[in-house]
This record gives structure tokens, C-alpha cells and sequence, in this order.
């Protein structure tokens, strides 16, 4: 396949043609991951764009996204394959009464028409451009992550009943983790690593204003300040960009064009999703409030 990007300085345009603000070092592992065909394994905290990135990279390559969302108990089942076991019965079921010999229906149960397919051999049999993402790889127990090693090696499955199927084409990959637990020496040896954390206060203020083209620059700079603000608090969950975006949107949507203590207090909910940390935060930024009344009436 031919390279997807001809320079770092390219991927970053792309990226911000896309509304996604790419620093170089985001840029410059994308721009390797592509020459050395390596997926990306992306560590950070929640809500830093590390999903954001993969979904900006299958707008601006035209490709299909597939996504494997893990989570703990996550088994080969729903990673890889699975036989349609209803349909195998009623096959078995129509054979019998024809006297079928077993060697037959075995052969005839386990093929293709009876393969499920989920996201990993989706990606390795699909014949479109794809950018596969395992999403908050750290979720799964470290045994289910055996079966990732295969597919991020060699881009292919081995089924006992078909043999192995390979990829016919080597998309980019990206595993995304939340860093709640270490994972394996093998899974990272397959990766190029890539950690995003929390934008400094400049890029802040660029995302905002590019997804929340209508503010102007120095509400958008204020809502930074703050956001950045309480972040530095001690809180269960500090605010993801995603939620920056939010409270810049919910402050257009009130008609606010400068950020008082008293805005803050009445728009804090927008930023923080746990009580404690709401009563934190405002007892720290020394403001007062609760969700204003012509907010939940808004979009």
C-alpha cells in the first residue's frame, strides 16, 4: 500500500483539516506508524482525544473505522469469530434426515457461511482502506491480550477450521488505554508508543476555538484558564476536552461572552460529573451556584 503521508508537517495539516490539533509528537509517531506499518498504542488520561485521533484518522485517509471497544471479560468470541451455532443445529438437523455422513456436515457446518465475523477479522478481511481501533485495551484481562498479538505481528487469524486468514491489506492501528494497569512487555513490543496528556493552555484555547467556531478568542482563552484551573484541583475526574468543548458550547448557548465566579459556580456541572468534586471545586475557585435554569432548557 502506498504511504498514506508524505511528511510529518503533512499529518499535521490533515489532522487540523479534520478539527483534530496535533502536536509533533502526535504527528511525527502517526507519520512512522504509517512507514513502518506498526499500530499505535496511545496512553493517556480519559478524554484527551486518544479515540478522537483514530476516528480523525479514518476521515482524513477515507477509511472504514473498526472499532473493538474491550471491556473485562472480553473472549475470542467477540474480539475475533464465532460460529453461528443456531444455524449449525438446523443444518445438522436438515443433514440428518437426508442421511448425511458426519464427515460431511462437519465440513459443511464449519465454513464460511456459518462464520460470524467480529472487529478483528473484520478489519484483517476487509478489501477498503481501514483504521482499526482496539479501544481501552487495559480493560481486558492480561490472557485476552494473547489474542491481539497475532493480528498487531502479522496482521492475520488462524482459525483451526479454515486455517490461517490473512489481511490483505495493512491498515492503521491504534490501541488506546486509560493506564489503568500495566500491560504486557509482549503487546507493547508490537507498538510504536505514543502518550497524549492534557493540552497546555495555547492548544486548549485552539481546540475551542476550532470546534466552537462561533466564540471568540478571549472567551475561548478564559474558559482554558479556568479548565486549566480545575484540573490542578484534586478531583476524581478532571475534565476531559471533550467537556471543555461542552462548557464553551453551554456558555454561547447562555449568551456569555466574559466568565464571572458567578457563571462559573452556575456552569460548573457542565465541567465536573461527580458531587464531591463539585463541592470541591467550588469551595477551592471560591464560587457558589447550581445549574441555571435556562441551561437544562438548552440543547
Amino acid at each position: 500500500m502506498a504511504d498514506r503521508f508524505s511528511s510529518v508537517d503533512g499529518v499535521i495539516q490533515r489532522l487540523r483539516d479534520a478539527d483534530y490539533l496535533a502536536d509533533t509528537n502526535i504527528a511525527g509517531v502517526v507519520y512512522l506508524a504509517d512507514r513502518l506499518e506498526k499500530p499505535v498504542l496511545v496512553e493517556g488520561p480519559a478524554g484527551v482525544g486518544k479515540t478522537e485521533l483514530a476516528k480523525a484518522l479514518a476521515r482524513i485517509t477515507d477509511a472504514r473505522l473498526i472499532r473493538l471497544q474491550c471491556y473485562e471479560g472480553l473472549d475470542e468470541s467477540k474480539a475475533l469469530y464465532e460460529w453461528n451455532y443456531k444455524k449449525q443445529l438446523l443444518r445438522i438437523q436438515a443433514d440428518r434426515e437426508h442421511e448425511t455422513s458426519w464427515a460431511d456436515v462437519e465440513a459443511d457446518i464449519f465454513s464460511e457461511p456459518f462464520l460470524l465475523t467480529r472487529p478483528l477479522l473484520e478489519a484483517i478481511r476487509a478489501q477498503e482502506p481501514v483504521v482499526l481501533l482496539i479501544d481501552e485495551v487495559d480493560r481486558v484481562e492480561i490472557e485476552t491480550e494473547a489474542l491481539l498479538l497475532e493480528v498487531l505481528s502479522d496482521f492475520q487469524v488462524s482459525i483451526p477450521e479454515l486455517g490461517t486468514i490473512s489481511g490483505n491489506q495493512r491498515p492503521l492501528v491504534v490501541l488506546t488505554s486509560n493506564n489503568t494497569r500495566e500491560l504486557s512487555e509482549a503487546l507493547k513490543r508490537r507498538c510504536l508508543y505514543l502518550h497524549v496528556d492534557y493540552p497546555d493552555l495555547e492548544r486548549e484555547k485552539d481546540i475551542v476555538r476550532v470546534r466552537v467556531p462561533e466564540i471568540d478568542e478571549q472567551l475561548a482563552e478564559q474558559v482554558a484558564r479556568v479548565v486549566r484551573s480545575v484540573r490542578q484541583l484534586e478531583l476524581k475526574k478532571a475534565p476531559s476536552i471533550s467537556e471543555t468543548i461542552d462548557w464553551a458550547r453551554t456558555l454561547i448557548y447562555l449568551g456569555k461572552n466574559e466568565i464571572d465566579p458567578q457563571l462559573i459556580g452556575d456552569t460548573l456541572h457542565v465541567l465536573l460529573k461527580y458531587q464531591s468534586d463539585l463541592v470541591k471545586a467550588r469551595k477551592e475557585l471560591q464560587v457558589e451556584g447550581g445549574p441555571l435554569p435556562s441551561a437544562a432548557a438548552k440543547p
